[in-house]
């Protein structure tokens, strides 16, 4: 997790890449900004109170919504990868037929020119 400091005015926080220390105002707090280091995008930690209950039930809310996110997309994505895979064997196996189907008009074709 991104180490934080929030100032009155501005919230100091490291890059998720590359570490580099970051200063930004308050009101991008839960956005996301490129890395003045590394050029990648990271995100601004959303400015805190406190750390109540509340806050914890939270972040344990999100996490679990994004855990159930990422898994339907993770089997969408199988379910693409075994659609393609059959998908594939289906041409090779045409492919196979169109090897062996040149092969034996190219034997026909020779014993006609014999």
């Amino acid at each position: 997790m991104a180490t934080e400091a929030i100032t009155n005015a501005e919230i100091s926080f490291h890059c998720q890449h590359c570490r580099a220390a970051l200063v930004i105002k308050r009101s991008g707090a839960g956005l996301s900004l490129t890395c003045t280091r590394c050029g990648k995008l990271t995100a601004v930690p959303k400015t805190r109170t406190s750390k109540s209950t509340a806050d914890a039930a939270e972040q344990l809310e999100q996490i679990q919504r994004k855990l159930t996110e990422n898994e339907s997309q993770r089997t969408e994505v199988t379910g693409h990868i075994n659609q393609l895979s059959i998908q594939l064997h289906r041409w090779q196996l045409r492919l196979q037929t169109l090897n062996e189907r040149r092969q034996q008009l190219e034997k026909e074709l020779a014993a006609l020119k014999a």
